[in-house]
Order: C-alpha cells, then sequence, then structure tokens
C-alpha cells in the first residue's frame, strides 16, 4: 500500500526497495503523530508535542560509525577518525536491512539539506518509526508540496531501529551500525532509536561533500543584526558551551542553532529545526525553548513526565542527561525565514574551562583561530561521568570530530583562507569558571558578563580598545569592557592563590600542547608559531 505525496518515478519500488508492507511518504506532522501514537511509540504531551523514549541508546554512538573504503574516497577520508568498512561488507548490511524491511511499514519523508538552493542536497530519510519522521521533517529543510512532484533523492538514508548488525558478516563493531557510502550515496543506520543520529549523517555527508565546492561546513550556531543579514556572526562550541543559549540573543535573528555552511556569498543553515538540551530548563532563564517543549508535534526526547498530567519533570536525568526537545525553526520568534545570512563579520570559538584559568574573552589572529579551531578545547566537568573527580579536558578538533570525514586540515584551512579573505574577527569566549577549578573554589562565568562581552565584540566597540597579551596563551584580552567587572578580565586576580593559579593555567598549556602535536606536521609555520606552548 502507498500513501501520501511523491514524485511517481521515485517511488520505493521504482528505485529497487520492494516487498514493504505499506509505505507512507511525506506525511504532514498531524499524520505522523496519529501513526506513532497508533503503533505505541510514544504520548501526546501538554500542547501537542510528542513525548518518547528512545531506549538502551540515549545519545548518537561514535564508536559504531564507519565510512565505506571505496577508490573515490580513498585518499580523501581521515581514517582514523572514520573507520572503514569493506564495500563486502556493506552490500550484506544493504541487503540484510532491506530483507529486515519486507512486510514492514515505512515512512519516508524526502528533504532538503542546507537552505541555499545552490548548495542544498536532496536526502530522502526512510524508517521503520513513525516518530523519526517526524523528527526528520522538523530538523531538516521541507520542500513545498509542490516541488515533491518533481522531487529526485541525491542520498538515501535507511534507518531500522529494530535491526541487529552482525559485527562479522557486517564488518562493524557490535549490533549498532552506521555507514556511509559515498559511492552509492547511501547511508544505512541500524541497532539504535536515537533520533540524532539521523540529522548527524546527513550532517557527515555535507561535511564531505561541501569542501569540493569551496563551502566551509561548521558544527556551530549563528544570528545577524535585526533588519542586518549581512551582520552575521557565527558561534563554534562542543555540548555545554553556550552555543544554542547564546545564539538565541533576542536582540539578534536566529539563523540556526547547530550545523551551518559557509560559502563565497553568505552563511546559510543546513536544518529546519533546533535540537535543544532540556535538561534544568527553565522558563526563566530560557523562555522560548522552555515553550517548545508544550508545542505542537515538538518532540521531546527521554524526559520523566507524569502519565496523569504529561507534566514534565527538567530536572529528573534518571533516563539520561542528554534529554531534548526537537522543533521546527519557526517556533523562535525571532528566527530568520530564510536561515540565511551574509559572510560573517565575527567568529566567536566558545569553551567551557572548568580549570578556571582562560579570560572570559580574546582576540584571535587568522592562525590563532585556525589552533584553536584545530584544537576544539573543552572541559568535562565532575558529577557529568562516573568517576569524574576533576575537570578533564576534552579536545574535538572542529568542534565536532564525530562528523569530520575528512582530516581536520582541510577545514581548518578553509576557514583560514575565509577568515583572511573577509577580515573576519575571531573571538575565543569562556563560559566556563574563573577564580579557581569547578568545585575547588572556582564559580561559573556570570553570564551577564559573556552576554556583555559579546554585545561589545559584535558592535565593534572593542575595536578602539586597549588588550593585553596573555602570558600564558599568547592571544589578546581587552583591558576594560563596559559592564564587566575589570577583575574578571584578568583571570589570575580571580584567584585567591595566584601560585596555584599559575601551576593550573601551566598545566592546561601543557594539555594544549601535548594535543596538537598530531596536527603539527600539516600546518604551515605560521600556525605553529601561534601554537600555545608549555613553559618549561
Amino acid at each position: 500500500m502507498m500513501t501520501g505525496k511523491v514524485n511517481p518515478t521515485q517511488t520505493l519500488e521504482a528505485t529497487g526497495i520492494t516487498g514493504v508492507k505499506s509505505a507512507y511518504y511525506n506525511l504532514l506532522e498531524p499524520a505522523l503523530m496519529q501513526h506513532a501514537v497508533a503503533r505505541g511509540e510514544g504520548d501526546i504531551g501538554i500542547g501537542g508535542a510528542f513525548l518518547v523514549s528512545t531506549g538502551e541508546h540515549t545519545g548518537r554512538s561514535p564508536k559504531d560509525k564507519f565510512v565505506v573504503n571505496e577508490p573515490s574516497v580513498k585518499d580523501t577520508i581521515w581514517w582514523e577518525n572514520n573507520p572503514p568498512m569493506e564495500m563486502k561488507a556493506f552490500d550484506n548490511l544493504h541487503k540484510d536491512m532491506l530483507a529486515h524491511l519486507q512486510g514492514r511499514d515505512v515512512f519516508v519523508e524526502d528533504l532538503f539539506g542546507g537552505a541555499d538552493p545552490e548548495f542544498r542536497l536532496n536526502v530522502r530519510m526512510i524508517t521503520e518509526l513513525a516518530w523519526h519522521a517526524l523528527f526528520n521533517r522538523t530538523m531538516l529543510r521541507r520542500p513545498a508540496l509542490a516541488e515533491l512532484e518533481s522531487y529526485v533523492p541525491e542520498f538515501t538514508f535507511i534507518n531500522c531501529p529494530s535491526f541487529k548488525a552482525n559485527p562479522a558478516r557486517h564488518g562493524c563493531r557490535s549490533e549498532t551500525v552506521i555507514a556511509i557510502s559515498f559511492e552509492k550515496k547511501l547511508v544505512l543506520v541500524g541497532g539504535t532509536s536515537y533520533a540524532g543520529e539521523n540529522k548527524k549523517s546527513v550532517f557527515s555527508v555535507l561535511n564531505y561533500l561541501l569542501p569540493d565546492r569551496n563551502v566551509m561546513p561548521m558544527h556551530c550556531s549563528a544570528n545577524h543584526a535585526i533588519d542586518d543579514p549581512e551582520d552575521t556572526a557565527i558561534f563554534f562550541g562542543l555540548s555545554g558551551t553556550g552555543k544554542t543559549t547564546l545564539s538565541a540573543d533576542p536582540d539578534r535573528t536566529l539563523i540556526g542553532d547547530d550545523e551551518h555552511g559557509w560559502s563565497d556569498k553568505g552563511t546559510f543553515n543546513f536544518e529546519g529545526g533546533c535540537y535543544a538540551k532540556t535538561i534544568n530548563l527553565s522558563q526563566e532563564a530560557e523562555p522560548e525553548i522552555y515553550a517548545t517543549t508544550s508545542k505542537f508535534a515538538s518532540v521531546v526526547e527521554n524526559m520523566v513526565y507524569d502519565e496523569h498530567t504529561r507534566e514534565i519533570d527538567y530536572t529528573d536525568d534518571s533516563l539520561t542527561p542528554n534529554m531534548r526537545c526537537a522543533y521546527p525553526l519557526h517556533y523562535i520568534d525571532n528566527a530568520s525565514e530564510s536561515s540565511l545570512g551574509g559572510l560573517p563579520k565575527n567568529i566567536i570559538m566558545l569553551t567551557c574551562d572548568a580549570f578556571g584559568v582562560l579570560p572570559p574573552m580574546a582576540r584571535l589572529t587568522p592562525a590563532q583561530a585556525m589552533y584553536h579551531f584545530l584544537s576544539g578545547f573543552t572541559a568535562k566537568v565532575p558529577g557529568t561521568e562516573k568517576g569524574v573527580t576533576e575537570p578533564i579536558p576534552t579536545f574535538s578538533t572542529c568542534f565536532g570530530a564525530p562528523f569530520m570525514p575528512r582530516r581536520p586540515e582541510a577545514y581548518g584551512n578553509l576557514l583560514r583562507e575565509k577568515i583572511a579573505a573577509h577580515g573576519v574577527n575571531c573571538w575565543l569566549v569562556n563560559t566556563g569558571w574563573t577564580g579557581g577549578p569547578k568545585g575547588k573554589g572556582g564559580s561559573r562565568m556570570p553570564i551577564r558578563a559573556t552576554r556583555a562581552l559579546l554585545t561589545a565584540a559584535l558592535s565593534g566597540s572593542l575595536d578602539d580598545r586597549e588588550f593585553r597579551v596573555d602570558e600564558n596563551f599568547g592571544f589578546e584580552v581587552p583591558v576594560s569592557v563596559k559592564g564587566v567587572a575589570k577583575i574578571l578580565l584578568d583571570p589570575r586576580r580571580t584567584w585567591e592563590d595566584t601560585e596555584s593559579y599559575d601551576q593550573q593555567a601551566s598545566k592546561l598549556a601543557q594539555m594544549f600542547d601535548d594535543n596538537f602535536k598530531q596536527y603539527e606536521p600539516f600546518v604551515d609555520k605560521e600556525v605553529l608559531a601561534a601554537a600555545i606552548k608549555a613553559k618549561n
């Protein structure tokens, strides 16, 4: 049985997928919600949100992600970060997954990855879960109904959560698998119900394809000045650094919160929705994001709720600290309708320094920006994982290593070229601790100070300010900024024991130094000169 709207030349049968029980094409949100509830996939929450648990997998499975070792990509994939899968094993996986779908219902959504028509990718998302189809419609770009009549997929994604991979037959690590074939233009996902694998797989494909078109793919949020798309800022940052919160500035227009491209003509969002972490979310601190958890067809993942009232508990992390809400961009009042911006004027690299030694803001040269982009530093804090009793450094190159199919230098060099060509201002912003490490005398950087610093940077008011060169890390730090206590700008002064600060700063510099040795053979002298060096 076939239901919905689809290009008649692009049905599953026309493209070689046969034997499914029913194929539901491009259903809209109300119909997908009906199917999801009828199939027992989750519950309707307050306001019509869809409440779901993803079961065993409450986050991505990066160790189970593979790229097929094919002739056309053999010399361009970063194999150390993307374990290879042999072509025969992938063919076995594809064959077995299609056999698994025999006699089952499938939901097909034909979508776009990328808001700019010149660079977008037509992606067909096939899944056995109705709520996954709802998630995919929320997170990717949605064609107009008229566009579906001539829509032709360029990449196909098949996601079967109930399929269990066989490591011996499929060349993988466990029963969970994510495998990308760039030659077959096919992505296979099995053994996990975590919906984030869908959007991150599209991101990974775009991360490989776009650099060949001189487009910089970025794991970042972005916004622009109200009524001035040419005043665009991008925010790089790993989870927990404030990427979503700081870009959702009510005084600026939100382009997107997670994935973007930077072409020669401007910035564009890859997505049509946001995927916000909701642990400890409050109406007072983040009212717009909070409101999305009770809006129609928002997908609320792994949040504990009262079965009778359907009220959500934002503090209960018994299922996972990685609880999330997926919602369309238009649920944010100040979101851009086009999801397009101009060429970036400012780049902000966010880090959460739990060691308490980095200043709240520093200005970077293009070479320093490439260095910090390749480093991708933040820190895990005590209490986030079992056994973590003191801050642990996390270096995720390009602020998104799991999604980078190419070597980091490919992205770093492209970023530096674009920074130099367009005269972009680059800033490192610490949203972490000051006055000491987390749990040992330090306190969290005041959000008001961070916002005041960002406002000053984006407005250009720091251009004529005095800066000092930090003796430990080599970047420039503003001496004074309106609305920010001077003592915060010199983190050594916030510590009661300055000798302990010196020791901790030296320790962190050594961590940077040790981490960057892996990139030294691949960067030029200018970047090497900008590198942080530990003091002997």
